[in-house]
């Protein structure tokens, strides 16, 4: 059975006037059609197709190759198009719009602006809809990340605070405002780092990479210098400041920066004497 919401790749079965019928196979007695609206400009019977499946105004299964701006059990920033007494419909970049209930959202939809929407499969009708209610789809109880990973991130909103983004499509976290060092919106999509996970499960983001590469600059330099000195410095938090300036042209503060960044991220290891490379 095609998996409705999300994306798969079939074979051409054959060409009729409604369109073009797909399945896994020849032999597949499960085919789908897809319209010939939809389909490419050359092609051959048993070429493969990559469609999204939804259901069409008849609620039926259908193919396109279309590309909808959200997936199944994913986040989409969408604007709302639509407002009947039923409820909203969203445009998602497919011909029919996305439904999404007064009761799945998280403030009355107004038409022409934006909301942070959940697709997922109303399993009472099958159907695909859609929720801007979209802390129930998220938890931090089973967190799937550790400190400095490279994360997607979704931003939901901007408050006093910072920006609150989704994690990888499933977790809360918090850009602090003073972790931000450029324009944010609600919608954009961005590479971030986690910064630090909290006892109480709340999670800091950043969008520069962590780590010395990043937020110490000087500690790079070190690790070269370790390396030229045969993996050895003697050089400590206890050296002298104008020895430190001698040898490495930094300052005592910025020295021991950069030496606590790498200490931290277990690149070297401080002694009485001086510090070595691991």
């Amino acid at each position: 059975m095609f998996e409705i919401g999300k994306y798969t790749t079939l074979k051409i079965l054959r060409e009729t006037e409604p369109g073009l019928y797909l399945g896994n196979d020849s032999e597949s007695e499960e085919v789908i059609l897809l319209p010939h609206k939809y389909k490419p400009e050359f092609f051959e019977i048993g070429d493969e197709l990559k469609v999204f499946i939804y259901l069409d105004y008849e609620e039926r299964p259908i193919a396109t190759t279309l590309e909808p701006f959200v997936q199944l059990q994913s986040f989409g920033f969408l604007r709302c198009a639509d407002v009947t007494k039923h409820g909203a419909f969203m445009d998602w970049g497919l011909e029919k719009h996305l439904f999404v209930s007064f009761k799945e959202q998280a403030r009355p939809m107004k038409v022409n602006n934006w909301y942070i929407v959940y697709l997922y499969l109303d399993e009472q009708t099958n159907r695909l809809a859609g929720s801007s209610k979209t802390n129930q789809f998220l938890q931090n109880d089973r967190i799937t990340v550790k400190t400095y990973d490279e994360v997607e991130i979704l931003v939901t909103h901007l408050t006093d605070k910072g920006a609150n983004v989704i994690i990888n499509g499933q977790h809360k976290g918090l850009i602090y405002l003073e972790d931000i060092f450029e324009d944010l919106r609600t919608g954009d999509r961005l590479k971030a780092y986690i910064k630090k996970i909290r006892d109480d499960h709340k999670i800091d983001v950043v969008l520069q990479k962590q780590g010395y590469q990043s937020i110490e600059p000087n500690a790079q330099y070190i690790l070269e210098e370790l390396k030229i000195a045969g993996g050895f410095l003697s050089l400590n938090d206890k050296s002298s400041p104008e020895t430190i300036k001698e040898l490495l042209g930094l300052s005592k503060k910025s020295f021991k920066k950069a030496i606590g960044s790498l200490y931290k991220d277990r690149l070297i290891l401080l002694k009485d004497d001086g510090i070595e490379l691991v």
